[in-house]
């Protein structure tokens, strides 16, 4: 992930503000839309429990700073119809998948640099998870970013990670992904010439989430 764009942040943040409430007081949707385009996010990801919505406006957002793909998962086809029509004139701008989420991360979408998660679906945590280790590989800074979340605890315990909580809107879990990685040296001789060999071997640790 690239480094921090604070012009693309405030401008996904007006045009959110713009896109979902005409000019209202910001919420929590304008919050996630700065984030993501601040982190120049190229593969967004979205979770959904339910209908797409404003939160979804947020990501198309950002898409419009940053160039990159918006991708919304819904629990079936019965929210399809009600998910473009909520996003109108936007919904062309989101590709819809229906499916798990934790299956569809670590098959479809290991290249996701954002992944935003409605705490409200079944096994939020999980999703977390399958984000967290591999959805997200290969993308050191990569956002995992949970709304909904007050009262659902936190998520990142599980990777013995930090984890912030954000009073807004419902409440958000805002994780960010970094690959440790280990190193050690080998010596290897040539049993022709007696000459030794010191070669440095660095090896990937799992990915663990940081505030």
């Amino acid at each position: 992930m690239a480094s921090w764009s604070p012009e693309n942040a405030t401008k996904a943040f007006l045009r959110a503000l713009k896109m979902g409430k005409g000019g209202k007081e910001p919420d929590v949707a304008e919050f996630i839309s700065a984030l993501a385009a601040g982190n120049n996010a190229q593969l967004m990801v979205m979770a959904c429990a339910g209908a797409a919505g404003t939160t979804a406006l947020a990501l198309v957002a950002a898409k419009h700073q940053t160039g990159g793909r918006v991708v919304c998962i819904l629990p079936s086809h019965n929210y399809l119809k009600e998910s473009k029509e909520s996003l109108r004139p936007y919904s062309n701008c989101v590709d819809f998948f229906i499916g798990n989420p934790k299956t569809l991360l670590l098959d479809n979408f290991k290249g996701a640099d954002f992944v935003l998660i409605d705490c409200d679906i079944k096994d939020h945590k999980g999703v977390f998870l399958a984000a967290a280790q591999k959805g997200t590989s290969g993308h050191d800074g990569a956002l995992i970013v949970g709304y909904n979340a007050h009262g659902k605890g936190s998520w990142g315990s599980d990777l013995r990670a930090q984890t912030h909580f954000l009073p807004i809107g419902g409440g958000l879990l805002v994780s960010r992904i970094t690959s440790s990685k280990r190193s050690h040296w080998v010596v290897k001789v040539d049993k022709c010439t007696g000459e030794e060999h010191v070669f440095r071997i660095t090896s990937p640790k799992r990915p663990w989430v940081q505030a």
